[in-house]
């Protein structure tokens, strides 16, 4: 769920305007997970500008504690939400920790860094939501750490039907800056693409695994 369609157009206009999202549907580019993709999102690019990150400081504080309530942590994903997750949490006043992807293999072997307590309500902060898999992994491993997760945020999701059904099966409730169909909406209408290519992102979204293949 997106907070407000404004927020939506906004954070689109903003991701676009430093190429924080690459649209190249006759060139594309592959994931790690080996899908080909006309679409690559790296938001860490958003912290090299201040506007752009206080914008999505802000948003995000507001809209945690409207959707949430005041929670007593803020989690960052590691290691894309790490920096975004601190600006949050300082503009709340409030803890931070970050989740690795793993335990450490030496030292304490933790996967939850900071200081937390059982019982403690936390706010997951999430930087990109595509299956959701990686996202989820940080909110068990909250869980497993005695924390309360309230829910999650995140700046911008692919909307994939594989990451609905699983945060409704982790009962965990997303809510995000930006999505998928505004932020084509808006670059056809800020002529970063053509409508005939809004058609081809558009049915990679559909079917992203398959996409591309011969």
């Amino acid at each position: 769920m997106i907070f407000n369609t404004d927020t939506a157009k906004k954070t689109a206009e903003l991701l676009l305007q430093i190429n924080a999202i690459k649209l190249n549907p006759k060139n594309p580019f592959t994931w790690a997970s080996g899908w080909k993709s006309p679409i690559y999102c790296d938001n860490r690019i958003t912290l090299s500008f201040p506007p752009i990150r206080n914008y999505i400081r802000d948003e995000f504080a507001k809209h945690i504690e409207k959707e949430f309530g005041r929670p007593d942590v803020i989690a960052g994903v590691a290691t894309g939400a790490i920096g975004i997750g601190i600006l949050v949490a300082e503009s709340l006043g409030l803890p931070f920790v970050y989740v690795r992807p793993e335990a450490k293999k030496h030292g304490r072997q933790n996967q939850v860094e900071g200081f937390l307590q059982k019982g403690q309500n936390v706010v997951v902060v999430e930087d990109l939501i595509s299956t959701g898999n990686s996202s989820l992994m940080a909110v068990e491993a909250l869980k497993a750490a005695g924390a309360n997760v309230k829910g999650m945020v995140a700046i911008f999701t692919y909307g994939f039907d594989v990451a609905v059904e699983n945060f409704k099966n982790a009962n965990v409730n997303l809510h995000t800056l930006g999505n998928y169909a505004t932020l084509l909406d808006e670059a056809v209408a800020k002529r970063y693409i053509t409508e005939a290519e809004q058609e081809t992102l558009k049915e990679w979204r559909d079917s992203p695994s398959t996409w591309g293949q011969e």
